[in-house]
């Protein structure tokens, strides 16, 4: 565990929310594009790009290894660099820079060894190490397949087709394809396993790529990227909406009103199906020129709902689960166990230790709403957990979150941004 914090006493909510609430940007776009800017012919800006852990972290990584990547607050100015060990890069817990840095690295020339947090060393890794081994890199991990290994980098990585099972996490696929452009020959993924979850973040990856010049084909479990230079331009960055659902949330809990401004009328981010699942739980969302609103009716349905493209949302929409009229099933998360934590374990354990009635699924969880008490809410180091149980505290007197700074992978100054929300009720 990291150092923790002291308890956080979630708040209740004394009557119905009504607020609007700024969200800082999206991790997943900031994220792609800290590395399609560094891999760049030219100079770049990053506009509103979410400063948080997970992002520092990706820049840290990128001026490791000789990008450029300035301004202290605000936007990132990132200048591109020749790619260059000997380095050590630090991917603390962050999925999207322990999957997408080691292509970057591998184009790199000298060593370059990669490590993170004790429990990134056990989330998966292998399907990365051994395609960038079949596409021509060096990589040294002791036959792991997991974090710490050493990418032994020439300048140039050979590429070529690769088959990869990505069914444990997208990002294994949006890795090699965003680095794909610099390798020689391109890259070809096929993938070959159970269906590749957070199918939103493949395609806002080949957006992007596009976006930057570069050829992208698709198929269906195929993707193609020619090779070619990666055009500098600008980056803006939309809202996290996944950061979105503990606040809209609150609008169903509270039978008050929420809205986010900003929220984009088109997008490729797996939060924009918040849309359709508060929808069902029964809430009614309106998007407008104001960004989106979500208003609770007082009293809310549970939700039946395959999650497979969204399982960043599960914590929260459990915990909305827990406090609803109705039972719920959320399936097609089994991949969730191999996140920052095994969310199905964690959340069955934290939501039944208040008295919830919790059971784990092979692919998911099933909810039955119970009465609530108080007590510790533990985290383990998982963002999404602070979340979750800051909506349960809004309906339960006495809930304490363990650890609450961890939220600081996404969104900083997640507690404060949530105690006005409920002072504007």
């Amino acid at each position: 565990m990291s150092m923790s914090s002291p308890h956080w006493p979630a708040p209740v909510a004394h009557g119905p929310v009504d607020a609007t609430v700024p969200l800082p940007g999206s991790k997943s776009m900031t994220n792609r594009a800290l590395i399609l800017a560094a891999l760049a012919e030219a100079p770049a800006t990053i506009t509103r790009p979410l400063r948080s852990r997970d992002t520092e972290l990706m820049a840290g990584a990128l001026r490791a290894l000789g990008t450029g990547v300035g301004g202290d607050s605000g936007d990132w100015q990132v200048a591109p660099g020749e790619l260059r060990g000997p380095a050590r890069v630090d991917v603390g817990l962050a999925g999207t820079v322990m999957r997408f840095l080691p292509p970057v690295a591998a184009l790199a020339s000298g060593e370059i060894a990669i490590d993170g947090d004790p429990r990134a060393r056990e989330r998966p890794m292998g399907p990365i190490v051994t395609a960038l081994r079949a596409l021509g890199a060096e990589v040294e991990d002791a036959g792991r397949g997991a974090l710490p290994f050493t990418v032994r980098g020439t300048g140039a990585v050979p590429g070529g087709v690769v088959t990869v099972d990505a069914s444990g996490s997208s990002q294994f696929v949006s890795g090699l394809l965003l680095a794909a452009p610099r390798f020689e020959k391109g890259v070809e993924v096929r993938h070959e396993g159970a269906p590749v979850p957070s199918a939103p973040h493949l395609a806002m990856t080949v957006r992007m790529l596009r976006d930057a010049g570069a050829t992208v084909e698709t198929g269906e479990n195929v993707w193609h990227v020619a090779p070619g230079a990666v055009r500098a331009r600008e980056w803006p960055i939309e809202p996290d909406l996944s950061n979105a659902a503990q606040f809209l949330g609150a609008a169903l809990v509270t039978g008050g009103r929420v809205t986010v401004p900003g929220w984009p009328p088109e997008t490729t981010q797996p939060g924009d199906a918040l849309r359709g699942l508060l929808g069902a739980m029964g809430a009614e969302v309106a998007l407008g020129p104001d960004g989106l609103t979500v208003r609770g009716p007082g009293g809310f349905a549970g939700l039946e709902a395959d999650l497979h493209e969204v399982g960043e949302l599960t914590p929260v929409l459990a915990a909305l689960a827990a406090l609803a009229d109705s039972p719920s099933r959320l399936t097609g998360i089994a991949h969730l166990r191999g996140h920052e934590t095994d969310r199905l374990a964690a959340l069955v354990t934290e939501i039944n230790g208040l008295g919830g009635d919790v059971r784990e699924l092979p692919d998911g969880l099933e909810i039955r709403p119970r009465p609530l008490h108080g007590g510790v809410f533990h985290t383990y180091d998982d963002h999404r957990m602070v979340m979750a149980a800051a909506v349960l505290g809004l309906a339960v007197d006495g809930v304490e979150v363990e650890n609450p700074a961890t939220v600081g992978k996404t969104l900083p100054g997640f507690t404060d941004l949530w105690t006005s929300m409920l002072a504007s009720g």
